[in-house]
C-alpha cells in the first residue's frame, strides 16, 4: 500500500467502463474484420461521431482494438470473445454491465441497508434476466467438470438441480452418468430460457424442468441426490433454513445436499472473493450473503442431515456434501 498504488486501485473502474461500454455498444460485432472507420461506426449505431472515436481510441490503447490509420480493428481475442459473430462471445458480459448500476449505488446503501436492486427475480425482465443466465451458464460449463467429479456418484440415480438456472450441472452429471434422471427446478420466467439451453446443448428429452418458487412452494420429492449451486448467497437465513428443510423431504433415504457456494470462515473476510461477493448480495438483494461453515452446518444440521463435509476449491468456491440417513 502507497499513495501511487491506491490511486491507481481507485481508478480501476475506468478501465473497466470503457470495456463494458464497447461491449454495450456491441463496437466488437459492427466493426468489419477488413476494419471500419469511426465514422461508419458512429453512424451506424447512431453514436456522436467525436465522442465515438475518443471511446475507440481509448479501447486501441488498452489493447481491444487495434488502429491503424483512420481505420479500427478488432484484436484476435476480441473478435474471439466480444463479437455476436464468434461463437466463443461472452454474451454473460452484458450481466457485469448490468452489476455497474446497483455497485454504483453501494455508499447509499450501506448508509440506509436497503438493496440497489431489490426486485425479485422473477420480477425481472428478459433484457436483465438472460444475460445473467448466459453469464451463470458460461461459468458453470467451465466449473461443474472438475467440480462434479468430486462427488460420489455410486449410488445416485436421480438429481434436483434446485435454481439450476441453463441445467449446465445436470448436464454435467448426466456426462458423468448418462443413465441418470435429472431435473432443474426454477422460476417460472427462467424455465423457458432452462429449456432453450438444454435444447442448444443437445440434452432434449434428457433433462426435465419443474416449475416453481422454493421460497413458496414444496420440492418435488423422490432424489437421490439435490444440487445447490450459487443459491444460498441470495437468500437470508431464514429462508435458507425453510429451503434445507424442503430439501430434505425431497431426498429419498440415504440421499445426499451438495451446496457449493462461498463459505466464508467465522470472520468473514476469506475467501476475499467471498467478501467481494456479499458486497455483491447486498446491492443486488433483499437479504442475501455468504455464510459462515458454522452457520451451514447449523442449519443442515436442525433439518435432520448427518456426516456433513466440506472441501475448499482453489477458486475459493466450497462444496458442503451432507446426507439423510
Amino acid at each position: 500500500m502507497n499513495p501511487n498504488g491506491i490511486r491507481e486501485f481507485a481508478a480501476l473502474f475506468q478501465k473497466s467502463r470503457i470495456l463494458l461500454s464497447g461491449f454495450e455498444l456491441d463496437l466488437f460485432t459492427i466493426i468489419d474484420e477488413s476494419g471500419s472507420t469511426n465514422n461508419t461506426i458512429a453512424d451506424k449505431l447512431n453514436l456522436d461521431r467525436h465522442a465515438c472515436e475518443r471511446l475507440l481510441n481509448a479501447l486501441a490503447s488498452l489493447g481491444f482494438l487495434v488502429k491503424q490509420g483512420d481505420m479500427f480493428f478488432n484484436s484476435h481475442e476480441s473478435f474471439t470473445f466480444l463479437s455476436k459473430k464468434s461463437p466463443e462471445y461472452l454474451g454473460g458480459l452484458m450481466h457485469s454491465n448490468h452489476l455497474w448500476n446497483t455497485w454504483s449505488g453501494l455508499t447509499h446503501v450501506v448508509k440506509t441497508g436497503k438493496s440497489a436492486h431489490p426486485t425479485e427475480i422473477n420480477e425481472r425482465g428478459e433484457e436483465w434476466l438472460f444475460p445473467f443466465i448466459n453469464a451463470m451458464h458460461d461459468r458453470a460449463k467451465k466449473q461443474a467438470p472438475p467440480q462434479l467429479a468430486i462427488i460420489d456418484m455410486s449410488m445416485i440415480n436421480s438429481i434436483l438441480d434446485i435454481g439450476g438456472g441453463s441445467g449446465a450441472y445436470s448436464m454435467e452429471f448426466l456426462n458423468i452418468k448418462p443413465e441418470l434422471e435429472a431435473a432443474v427446478f426454477d422460476l417460472p420466467n427462467v424455465v423457458p430460457i432452462t429449456q432453450k439451453f438444454i435444447e442448444k446443448e443437445g440434452f432434449s428429452n434428457r433433462i426435465k424442468t419443474v416449475t416453481g418458487d422454493y421460497t413458496k412452494d414444496a420440492l418435488p420429492i423422490g432424489f437421490d441426490l439435490v444440487f445447490l449451486s450459487a443459491i444460498i448467497h441470495s437468500n437470508s437465513l431464514a429462508v435458507n433454513a425453510d429451503l434445507f428443510n424442503k430439501c430434505f423431504k425431497a431426498l429419498n433415504m440415504n440421499g445426499k445436499i451438495v451446496i457449493q457456494d462461498w463459505i466464508m470462515n467465522n470472520e468473514r473476510t476469506h475467501p476475499t472473493a467471498g467478501a467481494i461477493f456479499a458486497i455483491n448480495m447486498l446491492v443486488g438483494t433483499e437479504s442475501g450473503d455468504c455464510f459462515t461453515e458454522q452457520e451451514v452446518t447449523e442449519m443442515l444440521n436442525a433439518a435432520g442431515f448427518k456426516n456433513i463435509s466440506r472441501i475448499e476449491f482453489e477458486s475459493g468456491l466450497s462444496q458442503m456434501t451432507a446426507q439423510k440417513i
